[in-house]
């Protein structure tokens, strides 16, 4: 793993190395997810995935998670002027990271029409990339394409969970605190914006109309941050958009059903990627 500069931040970075001739993955994580994250149970998925498809790989660490710079002053003064905002985020943070920060840091590794990965929050990130940017192809996992009431109650759950377990080892702070450099900064950037009445009205079906990239849309059934109607809304909006759905998995199918996914995802490459 490295950190690079991008406009004044560093981004912790991580490469797989695969078939040069081929689009690289570039994974974006969930919304308390980081590089180190990725990997579930002794797996780590993205290699398993490069290894299958023969595609190289990039991860990254968004600002405030893992090892990459934290966000000054999380729960302090709202957000100032200038390409990195400081202090919470605000209800288009999303759109900031898909439509500003991505492009400089794909431009920065030369990465030019990668295949997007992306799970939760990431997954979002991709579809709006997707939307105004040429990408090869486009993997959505668990997106959250508008607010659900179910995404809110556990997002709330997080948090009880979070304070209520604030110095047990076992908790969900200390679990969080192994993967990221400050742990607070990561956890609440996140849980104070999906919490706030303003992030209710939050909606990107409309994006999604421009994408025009080959399209997989995947969730679990038993998704506890969101429902299947994510994915079908979407697809209105992208007739031309391929659904995946796995049983027995939640909102994180490349833990609870990696080898299926993973199975699922090369073939899908094979069939709808020309590049």
């Amino acid at each position: 793993m490295d950190r690079i500069d991008v406009h004044g931040v560093r981004l912790e970075v991580a490469q797989i190395p695969g078939n040069p001739a081929l689009a690289p993955l570039v994974f974006l994580h969930e919304g308390l997810g980081s590089v180190a994250m990725w990997t579930q149970r002794g797996l780590f998925w993205p290699e398993a995935l490069c290894q299958a498809s023969g595609r190289a790989g990039w991860l990254f660490s968004r600002r405030g998670y893992g090892q990459s710079d934290p966000v000054t002053d999380v729960r302090g003064a709202p957000r100032q002027a200038g390409f990195w905002h400081i202090g919470r985020h605000e209800p288009d943070y999303m759109h900031r990271e898909a439509f500003e920060v991505l492009p400089l840091l794909l431009s920065r590794l030369d990465i030019r029409e990668p295949v997007l990965v992306g799970h939760s929050d990431g997954a979002t990130i991709a579809l709006l990339h997707a939307s105004r940017h040429p990408v090869a192809g486009c993997v959505a996992i668990a997106p959250h394409a508008f607010v659900e009431d179910v995404s809110i109650r556990s997002i709330a759950q997080a948090r009880d969970q979070y304070l209520a377990t604030h110095d047990d080892p076992r908790g969900l702070r200390q679990r969080l605190a192994r993967y990221h450099r400050d742990v607070d900064n990561a956890f609440w950037q996140w849980n104070d914006i999906w919490l706030s009445p303003a992030f209710r009205d939050f909606d990107i079906l409309g994006a999604c109309a421009d994408i025009r990239a080959p399209l997989l849309l995947v969730q679990g059934e038993q998704d506890e941050y969101g429902t299947l109607q994510q994915l079908h809304r979407v697809r209105e909006q992208v007739p031309h958009a391929d659904i995946l759905t796995l049983n027995d998995c939640g909102h994180s199918p490349h833990r609870d059903k990696p080898h299926e996914l993973t199975e699922a995802l090369d073939r899908w490459f094979r069939s709808s990627i020309t590049t």
